[in-house]
């Protein structure tokens, strides 16, 4: 599963009772919800509570916010307008909180591989951490109460990063994508909503939130991923019989290995060949956990972050090329 599987990430939506949601709230209400959580986090009876480190969105420069987004820890909505936001982040960055976005808590667990139970586990105690010292708007029909209606329910919503080289040249994905739809699923880029897909990198995650368990969700996108998965094992194995496509493989790992420049979308298709070229065994001295760290490091704002200064359009190129070149040499 991993070789098609990159993540999976469930993410749970809460409003505390007593107050509007944020987009209603005041600068002081903003502060007094970010303090309730804050204090619910920090003193729980759990042991999670003193793995997270509290962050101010305000203090963070442009470009720590937006690889927040790169990472997926965060949702482009979040750093958008940053004042009276804070987020909760834990030290291996699995699990984070935003404070103060759409609803006053965003909860989100983000694990390696096809793991939806357990990540699902993970949120589930974090969320009753938060609920031993919390009231959450909630009603005994609509379940838990949140800004938009297609949240209300559960507020659930569970996903999977995967990797479709194989069904995109196909040009499969916008069939499936018409079907899922019917199964109150949906499958977009990797950063969600709104999102172009790159590097054959896809989010597919459930719709429906109300009317529904948290168990009968989790069951649904665990089912329609094991078909998504088989469907791009049996399209790879096809793919793959092409001298040309082995072809392309190889010399897409050759670029990554000796340019001196090369663009971010550049990047990311090149090593989405050569991450086909790794679970095919069309390559064998590079690893899929190295690829897949490759594709999240190589974006622009965790470019410069993890450099220790703002970098021009043109040595972001240079730069991506040289960490390429030491992950992959």
């Amino acid at each position: 599963m991993s070789n098609v599987v990159i993540s999976t990430r469930v993410r749970l939506a809460r409003n505390l009772k007593n107050y509007p949601f944020p987009c209603k709230l005041s600068r002081q209400g903003r502060e007094e919800v970010i303090e309730k959580v804050r204090d619910a986090v920090k003193n729980g009876n759990s042991v999670l509570a003193k793995d997270f480190q509290f962050i101010k969105m305000s203090e963070l420069d442009p470009r720590q916010s937006v690889s927040l987004v790169e990472r997926r820890l965060v949702s482009p909505e979040f750093i958008s307008d940053t004042e009276g936001r804070a987020l909760l982040l834990s030290s291996d960055n699995s699990l984070s909180i935003m404070i103060n976005e759409e609803d006053h808590i965003r909860l989100q667990v983000i694990t390696k591989g096809f793991s939806l139970e357990e990540a699902y586990d993970t949120a589930d105690k974090l969320d009753t951490l938060l609920d031993e010292r919390l009231e959450f708007a909630f009603d005994e029909k609509l379940g838990y109460l949140t800004q938009c209606p297609t949240n209300l329910g559960t507020g659930m919503r569970a996903s999977v990063m995967l990797h479709l080289p194989a069904l995109e040249k196909s040009r499969a994905v916008s069939r499936i994508a018409g079907n899922l739809s019917k199964l109150g699923l949906t499958i977009r880029g990797a950063h969600g909503e709104g999102t172009e897909p790159k590097g054959a990198l896809y989010q597919l995650s459930n719709q429906v939130t109300l009317g529904i368990s948290e168990q009968a969700a989790i069951e649904n996108l665990k089912n329609i991923t094991t078909q998504l998965v088989a469907q791009e094992e049996q399209a790879r194995e096809r793919l793959c019989r092409s001298i040309d496509v082995r072809d392309t493989i190889s010399r897409s790992l050759g670029i990554l290995k000796f340019a001196k420049v090369i663009s971010h979308d550049e990047a990311l298709k090149l090593l989405s060949n050569v991450r086909l070229g790794v679970v095919a065994g069309e390559i064998k001295d590079v690893g899929v956990e190295t690829v897949d760290a490759l594709m999240t490091a190589v974006e622009p704002a965790t470019l410069s972050v993890n450099a220790g200064k703002a970098l021009s359009p043109q040595e972001r190129d240079i730069e991506r090329a040289r960490l390429i070149q030491k992950e992959l040499v």
